[in-house]
């Protein structure tokens, strides 16, 4: 039994599967706003919300464990991450790449349980085109600096799914928008983060903004993101009908970001986990929480 245990903390770690909250919220998020639209509910099926998470869940795991596989020889010349399950010998590489493929196939019988249940292709249709880029990202930090901004837009493909799996018609400017500012919150922390890997990332010639620019330009480019982050949450409410709830969480995501922006400074980085995780996984609970509240307290279909 606790051989057991250790094994499956061994995978959480590989997964990071805490992260999970950091993206989840912003596709049910989506799926309510696209659930007003279906009849004569206006709201997505208990159904749709299981495959959503379960299709979260299987192709987040297939892109970090097929990240580890990829950065596997950097993470071990890495101080920070020379204690990883892959560097360390505590998970092979064939399990590893076995692991990717068991999750391909859950998040394929997934998004073909879409077309099954609700009559919808268009998830088993977008299934590989989504996991290829996804799974870019491992690659895209070795020859660009606007890797923080793939890493942000593949996430951001969560709320895109999640609209898409719900009411593939009503796609507009609000999944857009929702999109948007998903890629520049998620940008804007990825960047604080790599502040720590600075040596290492210039050593292997890795393109992050703060071993190209320097922690402290590129700072102030986290906090410009992490501004129109905040302003995009804003155009949101007005352009999909949402209320003053869902604008307190809004605001509570506004002072957050705030807070997270002035506890990493490019000469103190103690704090950068506390930034990244506790501060970043309460924006994405507080504004999830409140806008679906928002949503369903309106209940209104919106065409």
């Amino acid at each position: 039994m606790t051989t057991a245990m250790n094994r499956v903390r061994t995978w959480a770690e590989m997964i990071k599967l805490s992260h999970s909250v950091f993206a989840l919220p912003f596709a049910l998020i989506a799926a309510f706003l696209a659930g007003r639209h279906l009849e004569p509910l206006h709201r997505p099926s208990w159904g749709q919300l299981a495959l959503i998470i379960w299709c979260m869940i299987a192709a987040r795991s297939v892109a970090m464990t097929f990240n580890r596989i990829a950065d596997a020889g950097i993470d071990a010349r890495n101080p920070r991450t020379e204690n990883r399950p892959l560097p360390t010998g505590r998970l092979s590489m064939t399990s590893a790449w076995v692991f990717v493929a068991i999750c391909a196939a859950a998040l394929a019988l997934g998004c073909v349980l879409f077309e099954v249940f609700f009559e919808n292709p268009w998830p088993i249709r977008l299934c590989a085109p989504v996991l290829v880029y996804i799974c870019g990202y491992s690659y895209a930090k070795r020859f660009t600096r606007l890797a923080h901004l793939y890493l942000g837009s593949a996430i951001a493909l969560s709320p895109l799914a999640a609209w898409i799996a719900v009411h593939p018609p009503s796609i507009g400017w609000p999944t857009a928008v929702l999109a948007g500012a998903v890629t520049l919150w998620i940008a804007g922390f990825d960047i604080i983060y790599a502040c720590q890997d600075v040596a290492v990332d210039r050593h292997e010639g890795l393109h992050s903004l703060p071993a190209g620019l320097g922690p402290a330009r590129a700072l102030w480019i986290a906090r410009v993101c992490h501004l129109f982050t905040v302003a995009l949450l804003g155009l949101l409410a007005h352009i999909a009908g949402l209320g003053w709830v869902y604008l307190i969480g809004a605001a509570i995501v506004a002072v957050l970001l705030a807070i997270e922006n002035s506890l990493v400074r490019a000469d103190d980085l103690s704090r950068v986990n506390l930034a990244f995780f506790t501060l970043n996984g309460a924006v994405s609970l507080v504004l999830g929480g409140l806008a679906i509240a928002d949503i369903l307290l309106g209940m209104q279909p919106v065409y």
